[in-house]
């Protein structure tokens, strides 16, 4: 691979990079917003509190689904890059439909909770991201 030809799949794959950081750190706001209003609604937040929650959580499926496409675009990009990686994000799905149908203290605890640990994901995601685009600036 020449060298001019290295540093365009350099800077591709720093924007895929970057584009997937944008999206995981939007993500996270989200998320911790969704948390948030999960704590409220944990505590005896009533059905307001409930229905901000969910719109939170509809709000973090969609970016969940954005940031696993721009994710998936940064792992294509690495691999015309000499940077050696595994990236692979496992973000689950919430438990809505039963926080929704059964609104009490444990459907809540269970939504929290699971808010929580996909929230500790994107975390990690974010972190490994970050790393990796240390390394390609590092390729420079």
């Amino acid at each position: 691979m020449t060298e001019r030809l290295l540093k365009q799949e350099l800077q591709q794959a720093e924007a895929a990079g970057e584009k997937a950081l944008e999206s995981l750190y939007i993500l996270r706001d989200t998320l911790n917003s969704a948390k948030n209003w999960g704590l409220l609604d944990l505590f005896g937040g009533g059905a307001f509190t409930g229905f901000i929650k969910h719109s939170k959580m509809e709000i973090a499926s969609g970016l969940i689904t954005r940031a696993k496409k721009d994710l998936e675009i940064f792992q294509r990009e690495l691999k015309d890059v000499p940077v050696s990686l595994d990236l692979r994000m496992e973000i689950g799905s919430f438990l809505s439909f039963a926080d929704f149908f059964f609104d009490d203290p444990v459907s809540d605890y269970l939504v929290y909770s699971r808010i929580q640990n996909t929230r500790e994901d994107v975390e990690d995601g974010i972190q490994l991201v970050e790393e990796l685009l240390e390394k390609l600036r590092k390729q420079w």
